[in-house]
């Protein structure tokens, strides 16, 4: 179910492509380690790792959304705090299955499909007001 960034998923907004490029990498190995039942140790990690990344570039997608003064920096805001909450709850689902290989097959597929329909439907408006400026 490897999912991979495409063109069309560009912003036109060269370090958040490069981001969301590294974020797609990490989700599939994700997705991959699931399905080879590797171990809930690494899959721990690569849990932690999405955390840590996606804060890092929520905060960076959003300092560069309020540096050129883009108008839907508050539903943004808001669209991220719901994805770290949400990827905190697949965290602890996956640890209170006792590391259930289906939770974090059907977590990595809520996780891509997010990004990609966050990515379409919001974060390619950030790349449409850039040309604006």
């Amino acid at each position: 179910m490897a999912i991979m960034w495409t063109p069309d998923l560009s912003v036109g907004v060269d370090h958040i492509d490069e981001q969301h490029k590294i974020w797609f990498e990490k989700a599939n190995e994700l997705f991959e380690a699931g399905k080879e039942g590797r171990a809930k140790e690494y899959i721990n990690t690569m849990i932690d790792f999405l955390d840590e990344y996606s804060k890092k570039h929520f905060k960076d997608e959003e300092a560069y959304m309020e540096k050129i003064g883009y108008p839907g920096l508050d539903s943004q805001k808001k669209a991220h705090a719901s994805f770290v909450n949400n990827l905190a709850k697949l965290k602890s689902d996956f640890n209170e299955s006792g590391g259930n290989i289906t939770v974090i097959i059907n977590a990595n597929k809520m996780v891509l499909d997010w990004l990609i329909n966050h990515i379409k439907s919001m974060d390619k408006k950030i790349g449409e007001y850039v040309k604006t400026l």
